[in-house]
């Protein structure tokens, strides 16, 4: 038994071992900045502009018609990783089913940055964009450790009483860094996707020390819940992240605020967006869920549409 114990005490450190030596040589080698896939341009709109010395990208569907809603767009990818190419064809697919302009910044990625150079970009681009676009045709969404980013935005926003979107949407959201909920155990098993020993380092890195992952800019679950409207959440039960999901819920129905679960059994993590890294994957799960993500995205659009009629 003992030795059993002290195998698996060691596997343990070698695999957080090589978590570490992955981000560091990420850092050193990976590619840090998105590009746009040749692929993409044939599938919708796209042009590229420069913030900060950091690309937004700007996608449109690809026939023209006059795009009102916007959605600000914050990609996963547990803070080290650009958009993937699951990613750019789930953008892709969104911008051409919604009728919608989408906005991605591609945010500074840890180790090399933390939370506070991440927030010094997204933050006034957000403000700037609610300046220019109606409330009602305006759309917080992100995936992941983008779906945590967006809803600490959201957080800090409501806080500085700056304009709030119509919605703010989080698919498979990473609403804690410090990973300490113990429902996680048991889940772990069903996800083959995550482990939470590497997302624990991923998130000291976006941190920058592990006395700031309880802060609700990096863990936003943590932050104010007060006066949050219309957050609806995509959760998969085969995903880590998805206990904080419920630990949220309670809280924000103690803080009277507006929250919306939208949980699919047996999905795994983002797998509304997984489903883009196999051209013959099918997932009726992925499907059925896309479809309620396109009616959530463009119900006040339509109802805009008719009031005008």
């Amino acid at each position: 038994m003992k030795s059993k114990l002290i195998i698996s005490t060691i596997f343990m450190i070698l695999l957080i071992a090589t978590g570490i030596a992955a981000i560091v040589l990420y850092f050193y080698t990976g590619n840090i900045a998105s590009k746009i896939p040749e692929h993409i341009i044939n599938q919708c709109n796209i042009s590229e502009e420069k913030y900060q010395g950091r690309s937004v990208f700007i996608l449109t569907p690809k026939q023209e018609t006059n795009t009102q809603q916007t959605i600000f767009y914050l990609h996963g990818g547990s803070y080290v990783a650009e958009l993937s190419n699951a990613h750019w064809k789930f953008l892709s697919k969104l911008t051409q089913d919604t009728n919608s302009t989408i906005i991605v910044p591609d945010y500074p990625l840890t180790p090399q940055y933390n939370y506070i150079h991440t927030f010094a970009m997204i933050e006034p681009l957000y403000k700037e964009i609610a300046k220019k676009v109606d409330n009602s045709h305006f759309i917080l969404m992100g995936d992941s450790a983008g779906g945590g980013m967006a809803l600490a935005l959201l957080e800090k926003m409501v806080q500085q009483e700056v304009q709030k979107p119509t919605k703010t949407i989080l698919i498979s959201p990473w609403l804690d860094v410090s990973m300490e909920n113990p429902a996680i155990k048991t889940v772990q098993e069903k996800d083959k996707l995550l482990n939470s020993e590497l997302l624990k380092v991923a998130g000291i890195c976006y941190a920058g020390t592990e006395e700031r992952i309880k802060n609700y800019l990096v863990s936003p679950i943590y932050g104010p819940l007060e006066n949050l409207e219309n957050v609806i959440i995509y959760t998969g039960t085969n995903d880590i992240l998805n206990p904080d999901v419920h630990v949220l819920a309670l809280k924000a129905k103690k803080s009277g605020s507006n929250m919306i679960i939208k949980e699919t059994k047996e999905a795994v993590h983002d797998w509304l967006i997984q489903r883009y890294q196999d051209e013959n994957y099918e997932d009726d799960l992925a499907k059925e869920a896309y479809k309620q993500l396109i009616q959530d995205i463009t119900q006040e659009q339509a109802e805009t549409e008719n009031l005008n009629k």
